[in-house]
């Protein structure tokens, strides 16, 4: 009998049973869901820290712009921050202060005040309770013309909170705008008095200048604006106003110096090469009134007012032909841009009609007329151009 050993070695070694491989498999999971959990809150958590990093950089960086006067710039930054945390108030506080400066600072920047509404309304729709949304949202009412609806919320935040600057320089502005100068006078007092940060001194003290322009104490207002000016002079609105005052105590050195300040910050500032024309012309520096004026119908071609004061000048330099052919342009331009009423230069027509008639040339200036009594007729104009029935003097002929 053969027997192949190499088959059958038999061992009689007990056999452990495998209990442990459902344990290790749960602790195998276990782990891999830990650690991706903690991957997350570490990711998450580096996310927020660089999101919330960003956000103050961003905001910084708004401010910072709005400090050098580059208001545009702290516009864009602050419009940025808003799209990511739109309910952030020190930011739309930035963005309208910004935009409101800006709509005095230029020629063609007005709109910007009611852009500066749409934003606080927008807000103050969502938060009709935070002091803060209202305080900004009766300042930029103010700015757009809504004076009533800017004291009434205005006095909301101040019956509550009377230390809230921006609300108290509001109703100051609101006031003033309405004619009640001595309340305006007293409100923005108070608010330059309880100013504790460099933007609401800012403000304020801005307030207080047109408090007193408005008083007639032109003197005390230039002051006022100059203390403005040293807490932040690279905004270029304060130095229009500056002007504004000196001119109304005849300083029109100091007047000159504030419009080029403009032009140092702003080299391409129309509105200031504008200003400087009428200061020229007043000054009867005929010469660098055109030419001023020649620089603000070039930079700004349809812009009426600019051709207005062009035409203006060489109707006072006797030079009628070169003043109808400008006064022409500002009224062509009123015609297709469809000027609202109230803010119609009506010198445009007349002044160009008195050129007409001074050269005697009869069609042009019955053109004119007719051209005037027609947008009289729709639009009801309150100044007054008649002529006999028969049409201009000398002209009836025609």
């Amino acid at each position: 009998m053969h027997i192949e050993r190499s088959r059958s070695r038999l061992t009689f070694r007990k056999h452990r049973r495998r209990s442990g491989g459902c344990f290790s498999m749960l602790f195998s999971i276990l782990l891999v869901v830990g650690v991706s959990v903690v991957g997350w809150l570490w990711i998450n958590r580096l996310t927020n820290n660089v999101t919330a990093g960003n956000t103050a950089d961003l905001m910084a960086s708004a401010q910072n712009a709005f400090s050098r006067g580059d208001l545009s710039g702290a516009i864009s930054l602050a419009r940025q921050q808003l799209i990511d945390q739109p309910n952030d108030t020190a930011t739309l506080t930035l963005l309208v202060r910004a935009l409101v400066y800006r709509s005095y600072a230029e020629y063609n920047r007005a709109a910007d005040r009611d852009i500066a509404l749409e934003a606080t309304t927008e807000m103050f729709n969502r938060q009709p309770l935070n002091p803060d949304v209202l305080a900004i949202h009766a300042f930029a009412l103010q700015a757009a013309g809504q004076a009533n609806a800017a004291a009434d919320v205005a006095l909301r935040v101040l019956d509550k909170q009377p230390d809230q600057v921006l609300a108290r320089t509001a109703l100051s502005l609101a006031y003033g705008s309405v004619g009640a100068n001595e309340a305006a006078l007293r409100e923005s007092l108070r608010a330059a008095q309880a100013a504790n940060t460099p933007d609401t001194a800012l403000d304020s003290l801005r307030a207080l200048a047109i408090s007193y322009s408005d008083t007639g104490s032109y003197d005390v207002a230039i002051r006022a604006v100059e203390q403005a000016i040293n807490v932040n002079g690279n905004l270029v609105t304060l130095y229009f106003e500056r002007a504004q005052y000196a001119l109304q105590i005849g300083d029109s050195d100091a007047a000159t110096v504030a419009y080029f300040q403009v032009l140092t910050h702003d080299a391409n500032n129309v509105k200031a090469r504008l200003r400087l024309c009428e200061l020229s012309s007043l000054l009867r520096e005929r010469n660098m009134a055109i030419s001023y004026c020649q620089e603000v119908t070039t930079r700004a071609p349809s812009w009426s007012e600019g051709w207005y004061r062009l035409g203006m000048e060489y109707f006072l330099q006797g030079d009628f032909e070169q003043a109808q052919s400008e006064l022409h342009h500002c009224s062509s331009l009123q015609m297709m841009q469809d000027t609202p009423t109230a803010d119609i230069r009506f010198e445009c027509w007349y002044i160009q009609g008195q050129a007409a008639e001074i050269r005697g040339d009869c069609r042009s200036l019955i053109s004119i007329y007719n051209e005037f009594r027609s947008m009289n007729a729709d639009q009801q104009i309150q100044q007054r151009w008649t002529y006999p029935p028969e049409g201009p003097p000398g002209c009836s002929s025609s």
